[in-house]
């Protein structure tokens, strides 16, 4: 399971306050608990935290490679935010997102390849959030596509079917599954199918039970990636043992200590 960190969010007070005071400290220390939990990249957002997006993303990244070098996700939904800061990133990154509409993609895909990114991209268009299925295959089908126009390898993408709120949209936790098992058919080899696992618990009470039971069915129906809390031990304990369940590693009795040691 490729493990996002999602602690570096402005979003967060101890991150807006370290954004505004310039407090790097408390961003080295986010960067290294999360890889020391099993983080293979970092998401970082600034959120409301400051009005120089630009500056602000800059400076987390900054602080970020003092102490780690695995990949950050750059996550600013706006284009002219992004294509400034992706060139001036240091090492692997991500781009999230890309929604996928066509004028979009035609934009984020070729930045993805001209700076050797990855790209998060969404199945999302100008009509928003799909009910069904089929338009959350769709849209990933027009997403796959232009990647393959603009020369983007199909193993730095990674694919988003948009998980909502289980209190305010149950029904879609059942289609983000079955859009992940037709979604895989798409093309071979598959993409990576990413989920910001925390939206489905969002303002719900038992959330890490939530993110847990889902994050086994969706690594059961093709996820392989998640955008996630890895301080939560409970949760990272389910991302490993789905690992193992799934074929991905071999079993031996230490198999949850193996894993945190790598």
């Amino acid at each position: 399971m490729y493990v996002i960190g999602e602690l570096i969010n402005g979003m967060f007070s101890n991150v807006k306050k370290a954004i505004q005071e310039k407090d790097g400290q408390i961003i080295q220390e986010l960067a290294k608990a999360q890889e020391q939990a099993g983080a293979w990249a970092l998401d970082v957002n600034v959120g409301p935290a400051s009005r120089d997006a630009v500056g602000a993303m800059l400076w987390l990244v900054e602080n970020i490679r003092k102490v780690s070098d695995i990949p950050v996700a750059i996550d600013n939904a706006k284009w002219d935010i992004m294509q400034e800061v992706i060139p001036q990133v240091p090492g692997e990154k991500i781009i999230n997102s890309s929604k996928a509409d066509e004028d979009l993609l035609d934009k984020y895909v070729p930045l993805a390849a001209v700076n050797n990114a990855s790209l998060i991209g969404l199945t999302l268009d100008q009509a928003g959030v799909p009910n069904d299925v089929d338009k959350r295959v769709e849209l990933a089908a027009a997403i796959l596509t232009k990647c393959a126009e603009h020369g983007l390898d199909v193993g730095k993408l990674f694919i988003d079917p948009i998980i909502l709120p289980i209190n305010v949209a149950p029904q879609q936790a059942d289609n983000v599954l079955c859009s992940l098992e037709q979604m895989k058919m798409l093309h071979d080899p598959a993409p990576h199918f990413l989920l910001g696992l925390s939206n489905l618990s969002q303002n719900c009470a038992n959330r890490s039970l939530i993110n847990r039971v889902y994050l086994a069915m969706a690594r059961g129906s093709g996820l392989d990636a998640a955008i996630m809390d890895p301080l939560d031990s409970e949760l990272m304990d389910v991302a490993i043992t789905t690992d193992l369940l799934c074929g991905a590693t071999i079993y031996c009795d230490s198999f949850l200590e193996a894993a945190r040691s790598k």
